[in-house]
Parts: structure tokens; C-alpha cells; sequence
């Protein structure tokens, strides 16, 4: 018991410490000279908790790996004073590309709301070292194997490595879509894919196949015998816009490559070299920048052929259904009639053109409004098309809304297809109101809302009237609201004075907020308790007494202590028992999970202790 009070003084001492804060800042470490192909670890440690770390960019160089974090922490007393230092390091390894000095600009990361930036590194790279070929010195009579570096240089054939595209079609006609897509082959593992040129589609519409996510779909194919991990690393539908020899430039790709590599040795008679120098234990892994690119591609393109064309044809390519819907043949005149013009199939669907129904003149017609739901996969481009044309009837009657046409060219048959819709029959009957007049009805068209909004009816009943020259100006009413604006100035001015004093006040605004600030930690430490989480709840419950008893008192927190506090109260006109029960609660605290028995016993037994004395506290101040 002797050993844990000593503990728990400490631990008081601790906590009643002031800290000492350091000036935060970032320290830049790497090799200020490297050779040309060598890797290296840069790191930037910095001295204070932050978030939002940026890197600088690392021209020249090439991002092997990282951002890799650590952090560590320490706390040193002296004289009296606690100062805690932390280190957060994020650090990456680079490769050298290029002989010359490169500037490593600024690192930053945001401590306490304020951005604290690193300075600039200058790295020299020079060029790299030649292999040595050199041998072991003749005299030399140890009996063991030197090893020697590798000279061969670890490099990805055309085999191991290549990217290709495959067009769906090599021949096409206009408007017809083709499938162009890009596969990855690899025998070995590769990582940190990146695009380095982007193909043109000069003379092509193009739209991009799937959801574009960072996860390659991957399957295994076998290629002249030999079996590969292919990568599906973009598809699109390419739809051409003339005729002719059509060229696909290429699409390239960085990557690095994982190469393993068998390092020589000497041979020797130790049985322990024999062992370790087997291909098995003997091996290392190269990382190999590697850059690969697909071939340049030729489509041909041939024209539509203009014999029997018909003259409802407007580019449409593939195969479709149509059909056109009319919502209700029997309406009033100046209510609204909707036709939906329907086109679903395959093919260059997007791009084709709608035919709209003719109506009587009789009829207002507005703009159509399209809507399309298209999906394009491995297969081109499938989906609908849809235009609703509203009219108004602007008189009764019988009309006809005649037939329409569409037309397409299906590559499949290398034909053209005519489809028509049938006649629809309309009947309007006279509306309640005049024809000529105004009237509202209900659209799904935006922009319709009411019809002779032009012209407006006689005002009707009995009308208001008021004196000529009569201002509001000097008016009765004038002048109380001219006195209401001037009293509220007034009482917001003191409020504002009142709060400005109150707030100058740092004493009276702490024990104000005392009780508040306390609330919230202990019902933190209710959480912990609810937990079973000792050392936290032991922590918030501490904190809420302290922090509690300090601000209700004016007390200082550098000059906070058992005496001090019991002093204090006494001083505030509070006797016994209030300051003694609060001294051994705290005490309490301290040592309550180092003594044995129930603990949940213990942490709910403190917090009615602690919740109860600072609720006598409150009444007695």
C-alpha cells in the first residue's frame, strides 16, 4: 500500500505539471547524393500531431513506395517542468531516373489550424557506377566464397510484358458502333499502373464502357502455349462519323515490373555455403520500370449505299423496334395531350433522331422532351429512346394524328428497314370557358403552366380606395416604428456592451462555464463507466474535479494542488466537511484501480461520490 500511494503522488505531480510547448516544424532526411537507377528512402519527420499532410512533388525521381507513417512520443521533467516531444514521420522510396540537381519542394501538414511547411532538399544524381568484374585476391586462403554482384542486367521481354486492342470489327459502315478493347498480358507481377499516352479516336464517337474503378477485372489465357495473367484495362464504343481508312493511335501504359533475379557466388568448400548457395535461398527481386504500348489500329470504313435509302432515314444504324403511345384520345379543348415516339434495340442508338407526329394546326405543340436509357457493354450500345410531345387543342373536334415512320440500316443484312406506327383518332369536346380565353391545366412539360396569361379580366367588387397626395412619410405609424427601430439600437447596444465585459472577465467566464465544462466530462466518464473502462473513466472523472474546483474558484491550473484547493475553499467560506470529502475523492481516483475488489463497484461508487460533491460545492459557493 506504501508503494501505491507513492505511486498515486506521483501521478497528482504529473498531472499538476505545466507542459512545455515546442514550435512545430518538419525536418527533411535523405541522402543529398545518389547514382543514376538507385533507390532511396526520403523521409519528413515532424515535431507536433497534425493532419492533412501534403507531399511536395519528387521531379526527377520515381515513387517506389510509401507514404509510410510511424509515430512516437516521449515526456522528460526537469526543474520541475514537463515537456512532451512527438515525431510523426512520413517517408517514401525513390528512384533516381536522371544525372543532375533536383530541388524536393516543400512538404507541409496543417498543426493546430495553422499550416507548418518543410524546406526545400537538394539531391545531386550522378552517374551510375560501373559493375565490377574483379575476382577475389589471389593470396587469399580462407576457404570462403566471395560473392560478387550480378552483371547482367534484369530486363521484361516482349514475352513477358505486352498490352494489345482488339477492334469487334476491322470493317465497318458509318454509324455502325465497334468495340475496342484493351488487355494487359503479364508473366510477371507488375504494380503501380499508370496511363502515359491516351489514344485519339479522330473521326470516331466515343463513349466509355463500365464504371471506370480502379480494380482490374483479371483472367488467364494461354498465348502460342504459353499461359498469361490478362488485365481488362479499358474498353470503349466507338462509333465512326465518316467514311474511309480510319487510324487508332496508340494507348500506352507505365508500369513496374518484378523481376527475379539470381545473384553468382564463388564456390567453396563450407558445407553452411553450399547450403545458403542454393538457387532457393540465392534469389532477389529488380524492380523494372517498364513502358509498353498498343499497336496502331486501321478500321475500314465504308459509306451507306444510297440505293433504296428511304427518305424517312436519318443515320439510324443497327436493329430497332418502334412504337409510338398516344396518353388519351378524349380530351377538352386547351387540356394537354402527351405522344411518346418510342425507338429500343442495338446499336448507334444515342446518336439518332426521333421522328415527331404531326399535328392538325388546330393543335399548340411544344418541344419534345427525350429520355434515354442506354447501357453500353462488351457488345456495343443497347437501350431506349423515348420523345413526349405535348399539344394543346385550341377548338372541339374530331382530328387524325397520321402514321409516322422510321427508318434504319442494319449492317447484319446491309438493307434498309422501314417501320411505321399506327393512326391515332382524337376527340375534343368544348372546355367550360371560351375557347379564345385562358385556362390552367396539368403538364409534366416544364414551361406550360397557363394559357391567355395576356389577358385579364375587369376588376370585379368593391375597390379600396385612399387620398391622392397621402404619404406614409411623417404618418403616425411612421414615426412609431422610426421609435421601435431607435429603442431596439439601443437595448442591443447595452446587451452587446454587457456581453463585451462579461466576456473581458476571464475569472467570472470560467466560473460560469465551470459547471458545464464538468457535466460534459462526467458524462464521458459515465460512458466509460457503462464500459467497464477504468483507466478512462478513472481519467475523465479526475479531469472533471480538477477542472471543475479550479474554474469555480479562479484557481490556477500551474499552481493547482490538494493544498491549494482546501485552502481555496476554506477561503470561499466552505467548512468542513465539503473540503476534506473532496480531497479524498480525488485521492480516491488515483488509487481506486490499484486496490482489489469489484471494480464496477468501485468506478459507480466514485461517480455518485464525485457527481454529489460537486452539486454541494454549486450550492455553497
Amino acid at each position: 500500500m506504501k508503494r501505491i500511494s507513492i505511486i498515486g503522488i506521483i501521478v497528482a505531480l504529473l498531472v499538476a505539471l505545466p507542459l512545455r510547448a515546442q514550435q512545430p516544424s518538419i525536418k527533411v532526411s535523405a541522402k543529398p547524393q545518389v547514382a543514376v537507377g538507385e533507390q532511396f528512402k526520403i523521409a519528413f519527420e515532424a515535431n507536433a500531431e497534425g493532419k492533412q499532410f501534403s507531399a511536395p512533388s519528387f521531379n526527377g525521381f520515381t515513387v517506389v513506395g510509401g507514404p509510410f507513417n510511424s509515430t512516437s512520443s516521449s515526456v522528460q521533467i526537469i526543474n520541475g517542468s514537463m515537456s512532451r516531444s512527438v515525431s510523426h514521420t512520413f517517408s517514401y522510396v525513390l528512384r533516381a531516373e536522371k544525372e543532375g540537381t533536383f530541388t524536393i519542394g516543400a512538404a507541409s501538414l496543417v498543426v493546430d489550424g495553422e499550416t507548418v511547411t518543410s524546406e526545400p532538399y537538394t539531391i545531386t544524381v550522378t552517374a551510375a557506377a560501373e559493375p565490377s568484374n574483379s575476382s577475389a585476391p589471389a593470396g587469399s586462403s580462407s576457404g570462403t566464397a566471395t560473392a560478387r554482384p550480378s552483371t547482367s542486367d534484369p530486363s521484361v521481354s516482349g514475352k513477358d510484358l505486352f498490352f494489345t486492342v482488339s477492334p469487334s470489327k476491322k470493317t465497318v459502315y458509318v454509324g455502325e458502333p465497334v468495340v475496342m478493347t484493351y488487355k494487359l498480358y503479364t508473366r510477371v507481377p507488375v504494380s503501380q499502373l499508370s496511363v502515359s499516352r491516351m489514344p485519339s479516336y479522330g473521326g470516331f464517337w466515343m463513349r466509355e464502357v463500365g464504371d471506370n474503378s480502379s480494380t482490374l477485372r483479371q483472367t488467364n489465357e494461354t498465348v502460342n502455349g504459353i499461359e498469361y495473367t490478362v488485365a481488362e484495362v479499358k474498353k470503349v464504343v466507338l462509333v465512326p462519323q465518316k467514311s474511309g481508312t480510319l487510324t487508332i493511335e496508340p494507348m500506352g501504359l507505365d508500369c513496374i515490373a518484378q523481376i527475379q533475379t539470381q545473384r553468382n557466388s564463388q564456390r567453396s568448400n563450407d558445407p553452411f555455403d553450399i547450403f545458403f548457395n542454393d538457387p532457393f535461398f540465392n534469389r532477389s527481386i529488380t524492380n523494372v520500370q517498364k513502358n509498353v504500348e498498343t499497336p496502331t489500329i486501321n478500321l475500314t470504313v465504308k459509306n451507306l449505299p444510297t440505293e433504296g435509302r428511304p427518305d424517312s432515314f436519318s443515320g439510324a444504324v443497327g436493329n430497332y423496334n418502334f412504337s409510338t403511345a398516344l396518353d388519351r384520345d378524349e380530351v377538352r379543348s386547351n387540356e394537354a395531350v402527351t405522344v411518346t415516339v418510342t425507338v429500343s434495340g442495338s446499336g448507334n442508338i444515342e446518336l439518332l433522331n426521333l421522328p415527331t407526329p404531326n399535328f392538325p394546326p388546330d393543335f399548340e405543340v411544344y418541344d419534345p422532351k427525350i429520355v434515354s436509357n442506354i447501357d453500353a457493354n462488351g457488345q456495343g450500345m443497347s437501350g431506349t429512346k423515348k420523345a413526349e410531345v405535348l399539344a394543346i387543342p385550341r377548338r372541339a373536334g374530331d382530328f387524325t394524328l397520321p402514321p409516322m415512320e422510321f427508318s434504319y440500316f442494319n449492317p447484319a443484312k446491309g438493307t434498309y428497314v422501314t417501320l411505321h406506327s399506327p393512326q391515332h383518332e382524337v376527340h375534343v369536346e368544348k372546355g367550360s370557358g371560351d375557347e379564345q380565353g385562358g385556362g390552367v391545366y396539368a403538364s409534366n412539360q416544364e414551361g406550360v403552366k397557363h394559357l391567355g396569361s395576356d389577358i385579364r379580366h375587369i376588376v370585379t367588387g368593391q375597390p379600396q380606395l385612399k387620398p391622392l397626395y397621402s404619404t406614409f412619410f411623417g404618418s403616425l405609424g411612421y414615426i412609431l416604428i422610426l421609435a421601435f427601430l431607435v429603442l431596439l439600437f439601443v437595448v442591443v447596444l447595452v446587451l452587446v456592451k454587457r456581453r463585451r465585459q462579461f466576456r473581458q472577465d476571464v475569472v467570472l467566464v470560467r466560473n460560469k462555464q465551470a459547471t458545464k465544462v464538468a457535466k460534459g466530462r462526467l458524462k464521458k466518464a459515465y460512458a466509460f463507466l457503462k464500459e467497464n473502462d477504468q483507466d478512462h473513466f478513472y481519467e475523465e472523472l479526475s479531469q472533471a474535479l480538477w477542472g471543475y474546483i479550479s474554474d469555480k474558484l479562479g484557481i490556477e491550473r500551474s499552481v493547482l494542488s490538494m493544498d491549494t484547493v482546501k485552502e481555496a475553499m476554506v477561503n470561499k467560506g466552505i467548512h468542513d466537511p465539503l473540503p476534506d470529502a473532496f480531497v479524498d475523492v480525488l485521492n480516491s481516483c488515483e488509487f481506486a484501480r490499484f486496490a482489489p475488489g469489484d471494480a464496477a463497484s468501485k468506478m459507480k461508487d466514485l461517480y455518485d461520490r464525485g457527481l454529489d460533491l460537486i452539486m454541494k460545492v454549486e450550492k455553497a459557493v
